[in-house]
């Protein structure tokens, strides 16, 4: 895995997919008013589903590509725990992208009226959204100060033909980039790449102390594929994009202008409020022959499933060096796969003792958002909810085994928090190594090879009741 180079291209997963029978097509026009969007929640979770017919528009849509684990392995090629290591070598490499001179995307090329309203199939999501907004678009920057690209996703509103409202987040590296422009009273140049290569989705999902602001995304892509990441340079912007993309869009994002952006229906599954954000300014709209448009729900399972492995591979990598009895994490569904962690431990000796309490601490190091985290032993499967709640109700005691942390920094948009302060739970639902035998669970014969011999033909049940005890089935 250290050395392999894995295909990561768009169009490459999307006939993954099909061959693994994760995609679907719906047969008739859609409507990107309100329409699309809802049958995308409809099949949230499921195969990916693909939109060819979209009322007044020729590009067909793409939605829900990474909503769950099936998904990411067909796209990928490969199961999640092989993906965690490629996810690893990402952090731990770089390998600097190859510039090449022409790529698809350059086949159409839009610098005068843009309108880009007219010509993309953004999606009007809910009700109370102030709009239409592109959501799968990833944004690449280079900081004008360091030198150094940035790759990260940011939803954008359609304020009017040439102009998008972006939602940046203070602490992102986006803003950081943003604000050294504005110390240098330029705008800061923007592509907005839409369908693009798969080893992208992942490292501009990165957040944190593994991808810190030195850290090139674009490197990190060709790190995690094993080869580099061929890119071409923008047609009107100071700035590379990758070769594999579906639609490019160019502009500047203005250090001096704003524009309403929200509401808009958030990962947290209520409406952002309203607030004032940069405002992108449109030079130039491009896209391959028969481009894919790909959209994501703002509170859909792709929206918060993104960062899962990412994140579960940030925070493994911190506890283990740390706390080396971790033996595995689980970033859940209910958490959105960022507050809530589930950590397995294997305690070899009594000593390992406590480290489990070590690990929680740890966990809220390392991943701000976390806000509970529930530890248990190696015998518990950690992506079984019902297996971590059997370890919640027969080893927590509830006067001793929670650890409350007060006045600490979780994320912004929790409602229930003071501004994104709040108090973090953690769980000790482990036992001491010296009691482990008498916590262990009964265990059956393994008979699991002898179970293929039921039947559940209604022919051979009623024979078998029948003649073994005159049972008849009138």
């Amino acid at each position: 895995m250290n050395n392999s180079q894995i295909d990561t291209s768009f169009r490459t997963a999307l006939a993954r997919l099909a061959r693994n029978n994760r995609i679907v097509a719906y047969e008739d026009t859609v409507d990107p008013h309100l329409e699309l969007s809802a049958l995308m929640k409809a099949m949230d979770g499921r195969e990916a589903v693909f939109f060819p017919k979209v009322a007044g528009f020729d590009i067909p849509v793409l939605g829900n590509l990474l909503c769950c684990r099936e998904n990411y392995e067909a796209a990928f090629g490969t199961d999640i725990f092989s993906l965690r290591k490629l996810i690893s070598r990402a952090f731990r490499g770089s390998l600097e992208p190859a510039l090449v001179t022409q790529a698809p995307w350059q086949k159409n090329v839009v610098t005068e009226n843009i309108d880009v309203g007219a010509r993309l199939p953004a999606l009007f999501h809910l009700p109370n959204d102030n709009g239409r907004y592109i959501t799968a678009g990833i944004v690449i920057v280079r900081d004008p100060e360091t030198g150094v690209y940035n790759a990260s996703y940011h939803r954008l509103r359609l304020v009017n033909a040439n102009t998008l409202a972006i939602k940046m987040d203070y602490g992102r590296h986006l803003r950081t980039a943003f604000e050294h422009a504005k110390q240098e009273g330029k705008p800061l140049p923007i592509a907005i790449c839409l369908g693009t290569d798969l080893s992208l989705y992942l490292t501009a999902a990165t957040m944190g102390s593994k991808m810190p602001l030195a850290s090139d995304e674009l490197a990190a892509a060709g790190s995690l594929k094993g080869s580099p990441l061929a890119v071409v340079k923008a047609m009107t912007q100071d700035l590379v994009v990758p070769v594999d993309t579906e639609i490019v869009l160019e502009g500047t994002i203005s250090t001096t202008e704003t524009t309403d952006e929200a509401p808009f229906g958030e990962f947290i599954g209520s409406y952002a409020p309203p607030a004032p954000a940069p405002t992108v300014h449109l030079t130039c709209l491009s896209h391959r022959d028969q481009p894919i448009y790909h959209a994501i729900n703002g509170f859909g399972r792709e929206t918060i499933g993104l960062r899962k492995y990412v994140l579960e591979t940030t925070l493994l990598e911190v506890l283990q060096a740390a706390v080396p009895i971790v033996t595995d994490v689980d970033m859940s569904s209910g958490g959105l796969h960022r507050f809530h962690a589930v950590v397995q431990v294997k305690k070899a000796k009594s000593q390992d003792d406590g480290l489990q309490r070590n690990a929680i601490l740890a966990a809220f190091g390392a991943l701000k958002d976390l806000d509970l985290v529930t530890v248990v032993d190696d015998d518990i499967d950690i992506r079984d909810p019902a297996d971590v709640e059997y370890a919640l109700a027969t080893r927590m005691n509830a006067a001793d085994d929670l650890i409350v942390v007060e006045g600490a920094r979780s994320h912004e948009y929790i409602r229930v928090s003071n501004g994104g302060i709040r108090g973090k739970l953690g769980i000790d639902a482990t036992v001491p190594f010296a009691t482990q035998a008498t916590f262990r669970r009964a265990e059956f014969r393994d008979v699991q090879a002898l179970t293929s011999k039921f039947t559940a033909s209604p022919e051979s049940v009623a024979q078998a009741l029948s003649q073994s005890c005159a049972v008849k089935l009138g």
